[in-house]
């Protein structure tokens, strides 16, 4: 993993850019974004992907696999930090003097003095910044949008608005969300998830004070989050609004049913308002909640607010369904932390009626599997009604002695409810094996899991076959 270098100028003007790593989905979103400002746009991918294709259809110049000649003659070069250091296109930036940009530089470089809408917080950020922009889009406002992942109405995680706001799914992973001149602030929650980054749990909440404190115009946040309240008692912002089920919160949270697509009631400034949200699960109204409060921090009212945002119809990644076989549904999410899991799980139960849940389970990189195999134990057990564990996802990390999927695997209390399964082909033919009419095969990470997808539908067509 590269650190990222926020001491290296951002050009005044970019002529021209190379992104390495072009096809990720956020740089990709980036990319998207200079093309559609009318800049020159190069990348390289370590293999071929819709989006390097997507790019490519839209005048971008993709190579597949990393060369130091594929850089040319450009003005900057953008990154991330899951490259690796020895990258040959980042050093040959370094040698040549081409400023090398991390990607948080970039697309400040792109927000340029629009009014911005950062969005942060461990869990909930795509959702939420996806609810923000469908509701102002909805309230008649053309916003510019940098997401994390695809926002189903748009079919894109990026879009340049003709409008003077800008929302972003901030990162605070490794403290960038620092780096924005941000107007309305969001704060999901503050679950301690980087601390590889920061170091303490103090430091992070720190982050977390300067973050919300620096906004121009607002601080919204979690009125429920535990994490939040530390950081809220913490704030000297002027114009803090809350939000959640507490019954001090400004924007409150009521009478949720979460069977299907969810529903609730709003509460602010002495009205209410109903809602029924597109997507399931009571995190969902608790995210929606969240964007609400933004809109009503930029001048918007409570009802159309609110009707606004319960357009949004999801995102890429997020309980997304991908087909159904021989009765079962299999979904996809992106969930690659303890409390991700467990909301995207709860979610899932709120409609699968009397069906049941199986759950695919990728661990993200060996030092979260190490530090957290037994608090994704204890959700899955509780969540699924039977668990296949794949190995991990490397991500950015080494392999570590020791830390496979297994780990996760021997932290069940029921050894019956878990299934370590390496071997894809053999995890496919696992849950084809035990799956039944009516239900949900949900795969979970924010690794490559996703691929695993036609393998299982394949093998729920045939009907499964001996796994073990």
């Amino acid at each position: 993993m590269i650190a990222p270098d926020l001491t290296v100028p951002i050009p005044e003007t970019i002529g021209s850019v190379h992104f390495i790593g072009i096809g990720g989905s956020g740089i990709s979103g980036l990319a998207r974004m200079f093309l559609q400002a009318g800049i020159p746009v190069s990348g390289s991918d370590r293999s071929e992907s819709q989006n390097t294709r997507d790019l490519a259809d839209l005048g971008a110049r993709v190579a597949i696999g990393h060369d130091a000649a594929h850089l040319g003659d450009v003005d900057a070069v953008v990154y991330t930090g899951a490259i690796w250091p020895e990258n040959p296109e980042f050093l040959a930036a370094k040698e040549r003097g081409i400023p090398v940009l991390h990607r948080s530089q970039a697309l400040k470089y792109l927000i340029a003095g629009r009014r911005l809408v950062s969005v942060a917080g461990a869990h909930g950020k795509t959702t939420s910044t996806g609810m923000i922009v469908t509701g102002l889009a909805g309230l008649g406002t053309d916003p510019s949008f940098v997401n994390g992942g695809v926002i189903q109405q748009y079919g894109v995680s990026s879009r340049a608005g003709a409008g003077d706001l800008f929302v972003v799914e901030a990162d605070e992973s490794d403290g960038t969300f620092l780096l924005y001149d941000t107007s309305v602030a969001l704060i999901t929650n503050v679950d301690a998830d980087h601390l590889d980054h920061y170091g303490s749990h103090e430091a992070f909440d720190a982050a977390f004070v300067r973050f919300a404190d620096a906004a121009r115009e607002a601080v919204v946040i979690s009125s429920d989050d535990a994490g939040a309240r530390r950081v809220r008692a913490q704030l000297t912002h002027a114009n803090v609004v809350t939000f959640g089920e507490s019954a001090d919160a400004d924007v409150r949270v009521s009478d949720v049913a979460a069977s299907g697509p969810v529903s609730f009631a709003l509460h602010a400034g002495g009205e209410r308002v109903d809602v029924t949200l597109r997507v399931p699960g009571h995190h969902n109204a608790l995210n929606a909640a969240g964007a609400v409060a933004v809109l009503l921090s930029l001048g918007h009212p409570l009802a159309e607010s609110a009707r606004a945002v319960a357009g949004f119809g999801g995102t890429v990644r997020r309980f997304e369904l991908h087909g159904v076989r021989r009765g079962v549904s299999v979904f996809d999410d992106y969930a690659h932390h303890p409390t991700e899991v467990d909301a995207a799980l709860s979610a899932a139960r709120t409609v699968v009626g009397s069906g049941r849940i199986i759950a695919v389970h990728q661990p993200h990189t060996y030092s979260r599997t190490r530090l957290m195999s037994g608090e994704f134990a204890r959700v899955l057990e509780d969540r699924a009604d039977h668990t296949v564990v794949l190995d991990v996802y490397g991500a950015r990390e080494d392999p570590i002695p020791g830390v496979t999927g297994a780990l996760v695997e021997e932290a069940f209390r029921d050894p019956a409810g878990v299934s370590y399964v390496p071997d894809w082909d053999a995890a496919a033919s696992r849950v084809a094996d035990i799956a039944r009419e009516g239900d949900y095969v949900v795969t979970l990470g924010c690794g490559d899991v996703y691929r695993i997808i036609p393998q299982v539908l394949a093998a729920l067509e045939r009907g499964g076959d001996a796994a073990e």
